[in-house]
């Protein structure tokens, strides 16, 4: 069990998956490079990775949760041949840094996305940019989603924001209930670019960052790149890998 490690959400289902798998490897000697089993739903995934983002290990994700879009069907009969034969993907998260209202600066990563939203009951006002080009110069709406290739059916799926290819080198921004320019439907850029967001008015419509399930309140800049220093490689089974999921989406959505 050296080369396997197994972090499991605390539910009842995530439990009883955990001890059938310690009562599977302790009868089997397995050959294969360090491999971290994540047992939960796809936010106890995310909030694993996140904490584990210097471990050199592969990330296996077994679902005990309800939709489970980053993990693994558990097969106990299969489950060392879905191990061998796993089909490895790496993804980088963005990096959000937020300068509040008092000038601090705290910086997170975000495996699916960073979500701009109003703090109150005034819609936010945002400047947004990448690089020296201006974007959109007055958004106003519920706020902005900045979203990876990964996270796209997630989140951004919910907002109407485009389904990006896990290869396509690009990341997506979509408005959240645009009310000025109401026909705005955001820009699709390169996983490149240095976006910046800016709240125009933060005394009457404060504004919070969220990078995929951590908040940042009184937002008043944010910058928001990708880190290509961190990377996650994660183990999917031969034929439920994360490009096809992608696909799949990509497919229902042009048939609905």
């Amino acid at each position: 069990m050296k080369n396997i490690q197994i972090i499991s959400d605390n539910n009842s289902k995530s439990l009883k998956i955990k001890k059938s798998l310690l009562k599977i490897f302790n009868n089997i000697k397995f050959k294969k490079p360090n491999i971290s089993i994540i047992i939960g739903g796809d936010g106890f995934m995310l909030q694993t990775l996140k904490k584990n983002q210097n471990s050199k290990n592969s990330f296996y994700g077994i679902n005990s949760g309800n939709y489970g879009f980053l993990m693994n069907k558990f097969s106990p009969k299969n489950i060392i041949k879905n191990l061998l034969k796993a089909k490895m993907i790496s993804i980088s998260p963005l990096e959000m840094i937020v300068i509040n209202n008092n000038n601090i600066k705290k910086k997170h990563i975000a495996i699916n996305e960073v979500s701009i939203l109003r703090q109150s009951r005034q819609a936010a006002s945002l400047s947004i940019g990448h690089g020296s080009k201006k974007i959109i110069k007055n958004l106003v709406s519920d706020g902005v989603l900045v979203s990876t290739p990964a996270g796209s059916t997630a989140y951004n799926l919910s907002v109407h924001g485009p389904i990006l290819g896990l290869n396509s080198k690009k990341l997506s921004i979509s408005p959240i209930s645009a009310f000025r320019p109401r026909r705005w439907k955001g820009k699709i850029v390169s996983d490149r670019s240095k976006i910046s967001i800016k709240n125009l008015n933060p005394k009457k419509r404060p504004i919070s960052a969220v990078a995929d399930n951590v908040e940042v309140r009184n937002a008043k800049k944010i910058i928001i790149k990708t880190n290509k220093n961190i990377k996650f490689n994660l183990l999917y089974d031969k034929n439920r890998s994360l490009q096809k999921k992608i696909k799949i989406e990509q497919i229902r959505r042009e048939t609905s």
